[in-house]
């Protein structure tokens, strides 16, 4: 599996436009709904915070006749699925694809309803800068704190990989992103994979580096971000599920094209400094959406989830296509 080239992901941008523009024409070409109400996972970043900021989204569905809830924030993705299975959300908040897979391998009622990839990916691992590690060798017999079946553990998977190290030979524990930010700052752990904008965050706040950085130092992608929703919802709501698609689809078009003003709506949402907004406006991330037909993505998708599976951070092999909302 290749890693996605510049050119590539002009190939995706082109194709996000294709699919913003083929949302626009059949979102509501079957308005079938049971609920004019869909309530919406969001985190503390990413995309549906944004939406949730700017007000647009909402707007976009209120045209249609749906009213907007959300409900977070959530720390990652898992409990946001845990919500959706509990039926106190109808949708996921846009997380990683890894702890999904993992969910619905357990006999979760979940489908995918759409899929998003940005650019770069910001997710890293990092140390202290007087810590002594400047590679991911040196993190032999270090504490690697990362979030159980989630990008922090699969970036950490193949960051030893990469360089030879035996996962054996590194102390991996497992915290979720509030508790972790602290354990990090305080020296309870010797590095920290994660995601923006908490890694971010930690990095200017408690003088931390990178050792592994996903963009540059991963060769191929294996996570993604993912909506889910209930099996039975989505079917029984179709109209709701392409509405919300398109809804996105319109989001991410417009945080692509204006990178500055997204950052500053994130950062009053979440509360960071100016430092940490500087850093992520650099980045110019670009997000491209796919939709569950979308063939070559779901090509790709396959082949993250089998090394997911070969690695066992995956319990078993998937077949993704079982789990999407065709309906």
């Amino acid at each position: 599996m290749s890693r996605i080239t510049r050119r590539g992901f002009l190939h995706l941008s082109l194709a996000s436009t294709a699919l913003l523009a083929s949302h626009r024409g059949v979102a509501l070409a079957d308005d079938t709904r049971t609920t004019d109400l869909v309530r919406l996972g969001f985190g503390r970043g990413g995309l549906p915070l944004i939406a949730k900021q700017r007000g647009d989204f909402e707007r976009r569905l209120a045209e249609n006749g749906i009213r907007t809830e959300w409900v977070g924030p959530f720390p990652n993705h898992a409990p946001s699925m845990q919500a959706v299975i509990a039926d106190a959300a109808d949708l996921s908040f846009g997380g990683s694809t890894t702890p999904a897979l993992a969910a619905v391998l357990t006999g979760a009622p979940l489908v995918f309803t759409q899929f998003m990839v940005s650019h770069p990916r910001t997710t890293a691992i990092i140390v202290k800068r007087d810590s002594g590690i400047d590679s991911v060798r040196d993190l032999v017999g270090k504490t690697v704190a990362v979030n159980r079946a989630g990008l922090g553990e699969f970036l950490l998977v193949a960051a030893l990989e990469k360089y030879g190290v035996d996962r054996s030979e590194v102390n991996a524990i497992y915290i979720n992103p509030p508790e972790a930010g602290p354990a990090f700052a305080q020296g309870k752990i010797d590095a920290w994979s994660m995601w923006s904008p908490q890694v971010d965050i930690a990095r200017n706040d408690y003088d931390g580096k990178n050792v592994f950085f996903e963009e540059d130092d991963l060769d191929f992608q294996i996570d993604f971000t993912s909506w889910l929703a209930r099996d039975e919802w989505a079917k029984a709501n179709p109209g709701l599920v392409r509405a919300v698609n398109q809804a996105f689809a319109e989001e991410a078009h417009w945080v692509s094209e204006h990178p500055e003003e997204a950052e500053l709506i994130a950062q009053r949402a979440a509360g960071y400094d100016d430092r940490t907004r500087d850093t992520l406006t650099k980045f110019k991330r670009r997000y491209t959406l796919h939709d569950v037909h979308d063939t070559a993505f779901l090509d790709e998708f396959q082949q993250a989830a089998d090394w997911l599976s070969e690695r066992e951070i995956l319990r078993s092999k998937v077949n993704v296509r079982d789990y999407l909302n065709e309906s």
